[in-house]
């Protein structure tokens, strides 16, 4: 019987655990305000999962704002960890200099992750979002958004990264775990290098 609690007490704490650092993934670099804010994109579904990013970079947002027109697989890449991208096939290739002819984005346009994997921009308003999307909203269930949002805040600018997940199979949420945490690694790199870029 004691054997039995230990075991319970052992899986209990370890889940326990789990469930701290998939929260703390989740929640990278972000307030408890932040993360309650309504953000564009939020309106397009119900999400059955979300995350948010953020960081303060010490430049007004005219000065991140070029940097999030060049995201793309085929624009400037993610920022990120570009060997983990292109270990599962993204091909890419990103720069860390601005391109005036990736300067700008219009709603309808295509931001690819991956040759095969598109987004497309569902809003944007300059120096203050950009909101993509995967998947269609008006055919729903499952779909994807990834806003960018710019705070002017008297440090310069607050970047704020919203995920949302709607899955169309139950089975998918099990793998959310590994989604965010995963996700969270890539997005905490291309957060700190687009701070260091924005940077004059």
């Amino acid at each position: 019987m004691r054997a039995l609690w230990w075991m319970v007490a052992a899986t209990a704490a370890a889940t326990s655990t789990a469930a701290a650092g998939v929260l703390r993934s989740a929640t990278w670099g972000s307030t408890r305000e932040e993360r309650r804010r309504s953000l564009p994109g939020d309106g397009l579904a119900r999400a059955h999962l979300c995350a948010n990013r953020a960081v303060t970079v010490p430049a007004p947002p005219q000065d991140v704002w070029p940097w999030l027109m060049q995201l793309g697989q085929d624009r400037g890449g993610f920022y990120s960890y570009e060997f983990l991208e292109n270990l599962v096939g993204s091909d890419v290739h990103g720069v860390r200099h601005l391109r005036p002819e990736w300067s700008t984005r219009a709603v309808g346009d295509i931001v690819r992750l991956a040759p095969e994997l598109p987004l497309t921009v569902h809003e944007v308003t300059q120096n203050e979002a950009l909101v993509l999307v995967g998947g269609d909203p008006d055919a729903i269930p499952e779909l994807f958004t990834w806003a960018f949002v710019l705070v002017p805040t008297a440090d310069g600018t607050r970047l704020h990264v919203r995920e949302r997940y709607r899955f169309a199979r139950a089975h998918h949420v099990l793998v959310a775990p590994l989604l965010v945490v995963a996700s969270a690694v890539m997005s905490a790199r291309m957060l700190r290098t687009i701070r260091r870029l924005a940077v004059p």
